[in-house]
């Protein structure tokens, strides 16, 4: 895999190989609590790794994205070489563990056996998941690893990655967003519906 200097002269990977095992661990021990048939842990799975995921895309997308919009493209560039490797592995296995899980604290919680109008709060949960799923493999990803095999370019085309990049915290945001209002489902399901 191709590297790029550093702004302090070391060489660094663009994807960190490694980073297969933090992603096989978690999943793991995501097939641990559905396995195990301990609803508590299945719970703090899923609730764990959604929290991070809910957490990183607003931090993403309503603190890091404006940042970044705001400063000199070779900082950006740098930046953005650090940060990609990272979520290219984080955010889509946060997002796997937080659904997949989620679904099985539905099942397992007779949440899916709930009559109509209380299902509409389950349906709505599956809609917004489906459309982040959407969103994440349909864009994310795909743009995470073009903005990597650019990085690995002798020379970077900036003006291409910014162009890359610009709507790309938009759509952070807009997973942000709708893991809120997941959020504000979940809190209904938890105190009664």
């Amino acid at each position: 895999m191709a590297a790029i200097s550093g702004v302090s002269g070391e060489q660094l990977s663009l994807i960190r190989w490694h980073y297969f095992l933090y992603v096989a661990a978690a999943l793991v021990v995501m097939v641990a609590a559905i396995l195990y048939g301990n609803f508590w842990f299945l719970d703090w799975v899923h609730v764990m790794s959604g929290v991070l995921w809910t957490g990183i895309d607003l931090f993403m997308g309503f603190v890091v994205g404006p940042i970044l919009r705001s400063v000199s493209p070779p900082v950006r560039i740098e930046f953005i070489t650090r940060l990609t490797p990272v979520t290219l592995f984080l955010l889509p296995t946060l997002s796997v563990l937080t659904g997949t899980t989620g679904w099985f604290v539905a099942v397992q919680g007779g949440f899916t056996q709930l009559p109509w109008p209380q299902f509409g709060w389950i349906a709505a949960a599956l809609i917004l998941v489906t459309l982040m799923t959407i969103q994440g493999i349909g864009y994310l990803l795909p743009t995470s690893l073009r903005v990597c095999f650019e990085l690995q370019k002798p020379q970077p085309d900036g003006e291409k990655i910014r162009h890359m990049m610009s709507r790309f915290y938009y759509v952070v945001a807009s997973q942000g967003a709708m893991q809120v209002i997941i959020i504000v489902v979940m809190a209904k399901l938890a105190t009664g519906v």
